[in-house]
C-alpha cells in the first residue's frame, strides 16, 4: 500500500537534453600531430582542413576505410584504406594502403610507432615519436624503408626535435644523410599569449644556397591568430587567422564552432527528452598572391566557404563553395561497435557544367564515443524546458559537473573524447 502511494507521489524525471557525439572527434590528424610542425596545425588550420576535406570524396571516385583495434590489446590499431575511380581508367589505378600503430599509453597519443605499407611510394614507411610531458621534449622521425626510387636526401629519412608547453612550441627537422646546405629541413616557433597566437616557420626551397637561404624571404612564413574557446566540442570556439606564406601568398581564414540546442519533435523519444544538442561549423579561407610572377588571373586569388551541420548522432550535412566548383556531402553514421559510416558527395564543376558524385564507406572502432544518448551515465539536465545556458548540469557517473566548470577549462570529469586535444601548444 505504501509503495503504491509513493509511486503516485513520485516526482517526474527531470527534463533531459540529448548530447550526441561528434562524428569524428578527435580527428585522425590529431593522432599524429606530434610528427608535424605546430605551425601547420594551429591558427585554425586543422579545423579548416577537416571542414573542407572530410567526406568530400573526389568526383567519380570511392574511398573505403577500415579502422580496427583488438579488444584484448587497446594499445594497437590498424587503419586500411582502398580508393580509386568508379569507372575503369587505364591511367588511374586503385590505391591500397594500411597502417599498423602501437601506442604506449591509451589516453596519450603522443608516443607511438607505426608501420605504413602501400602499393604506391613509399611502399614501406616507419614513423616513430616519443614525447615526455614532464619536460615538454619530444623526438620524432620518418624512415622510408622501401621506395621505388630514391632521388633526394629526404627519401633516406627525416628526424626532428620539439619542445612544447601550453604557451610555446619550438622545433626543427633535419635529414641525417643530407649535406650541410640542407640543414635544417624546417624549423618553427609558435607562441601564445592569452587569446593571441603568433608563429613563424622556416622551410628552405630546393636549390637555395647556404649564404642566401636564411635571408631569402621566400623561405619564411609567418602567421597571427586570435582564438576563443577551449577546443572541447561541448564549448563554442572561434578562430581568425592571417598568414603570409613564403612572401608570395596572403591567406586569411576564419573558423567557428557553434553548440546549439533545439527542441526534439520525435514521437519515438521519451517524454523527459525535451531537446538535443547540435553542432554547427562554419569556415572561410581566402588566398591571394601578392607577387607578380603569374599572369593567370584565376590563380591570383581563390577562396572557399564551408559549413556543416550535425543534426543528431546519425546525420551530418556539409557544403562548400569555391570560384570553380561547389560541393555538398551527406553522411550517415550507425553507432555500432565498430561504427559504420556511409557518405555521398556531389561536386558541381561550373567550368564544364556537370555534376559528379563520390562515395565513401568508413568502419571505425578506434574512436569510441562514450557519451552517446544511449549511455545513461552521460546526460545533460536542464532545470526547465527553456534550455537556458546558465544552470546546465552535466552528469558523469556519480560526479555532477556544471557548465561553469566546462567554460573554465576543468575537463577532468568529462569523457576523453569530450576533452580538448591537449594542453600542448
Amino acid at each position: 500500500m505504501w509503495k503504491w502511494f509513493s509511486w503516485i507521489n513520485k516526482e517526474p524525471p527531470p527534463p533531459m537534453v540529448l548530447v550526441p557525439p561528434l562524428f569524428d572527434f578527435p580527428p585522425l590528424a590529431a593522432r599524429t600531430r606530434m610528427l608535424e610542425s605546430s605551425y601547420n596545425l594551429l591558427f585554425g588550420k586543422l579545423a579548416l582542413r577537416c571542414l573542407f576535406e572530410d567526406y568530400f570524396e573526389e568526383a567519380r571516385h570511392f574511398r573505403t576505410r577500415i579502422m580496427l583495434k583488438p579488444i584484448d590489446d587497446p594499445h594497437v590499431d590498424l587503419i586500411a584504406t582502398v580508393s580509386g575511380p568508379l569507372d575503369h581508367k587505364p591511367e588511374e589505378k586503385i590505391i591500397g594502403n594500411a597502417q599498423f600503430r602501437w601506442q604506449s599509453d591509451v589516453d596519450d597519443p603522443h608516443t607511438f610507432m607505426d608501420l605504413f605499407v602501400s602499393n604506391a611510394d613509399p611502399i614501406l614507411l616507419i614513423r616513430s615519436c616519443a614525447y615526455y610531458p614532464k619536460y615538454g621534449i619530444g623526438a620524432f622521425g620518418f624512415f622510408p624503408v622501401l621506395l621505388k626510387n630514391r632521388v633526394s636526401s629526404e627519401d633516406y629519412g627525416v628526424m626532428g626535435l620539439r619542445y612544447g608547453s601550453p604557451n610555446l612550441s619550438v622545433g626543427a627537422t633535419l635529414m641525417p644523410l643530407s649535406s650541410g646546405d640542407e640543414f635544417p629541413k624546417s624549423a618553427w616557433l609558435v607562441s601564445k599569449i592569452g587569446r593571441l597566437t603568433t608563429g613563424v616557420q622556416y622551410e628552405p626551397q630546393s636549390g637555395s644556397k647556404d649564404g642566401a637561404r636564411y635571408t631569402n624571404l621566400a623561405n619564411w612564413s609567418c602567421a597571427i591568430g586570435y582564438g576563443v574557446g577551449s577546443g572541447s566540442p561541448l564549448s563554442p570556439s572561434f578562430n581568425f587567422g592571417l598568414e603570409l606564406a613564403r612572401n608570395s601568398q596572403f591567406i586569411a581564414s576564419f573558423y567557428q564552432h557553434v553548440v546549439v540546442q533545439r527542441r526534439v519533435k520525435n514521437p519515438l523519444e521519451e517524454n523527459e527528452v525535451v531537446g538535443i544538442t547540435n553542432y554547427i561549423d562554419f569556415g572561410f579561407e581566402l588566398q591571394t598572391r601578392i607577387d607578380d610572377k603569374t599572369s593567370n588571373v584565376t590563380s591570383d586569388s581563390t577562396f572557399q566557404v564551408g559549413a556543416s551541420w550535425q543534426a543528431n548522432k546519425n546525420f551530418l550535412l556539409k557544403g562548400k563553395v569555391g570560384p570553380l566548383s561547389s560541393s555538398a556531402a551527406l553522411a550517415f553514421k550507425s553507432w555500432w561497435k565498430p561504427s559504420f559510416t556511409f557518405s555521398i558527395s556531389a561536386t558541381r564543376d561550373r567550368g564544364v557544367g556537370k555534376t559528379a558524385f563520390g562515395f565513401g564507406i568508413h568502419v571505425d572502432n578506434v574512436r569510441e564515443a562514450s557519451y552517446e544518448r544511449a549511455d545513461p551515465n552521460f546526460v545533460m539536465l536542464t532545470p526547465n524546458k527553456e534550455h537556458l545556458a546558465e544552470g546546465i548540469q552535466w552528469k558523469i557517473g556519480k560526479r555532477p559537473m556544471l557548465q561553469s566548470d566546462v567554460n573554465s577549462g576543468n575537463f577532468d570529469g568529462l569523457p576523453r573524447e569530450l576533452r580538448p586535444l591537449g594542453k600542448i601548444l
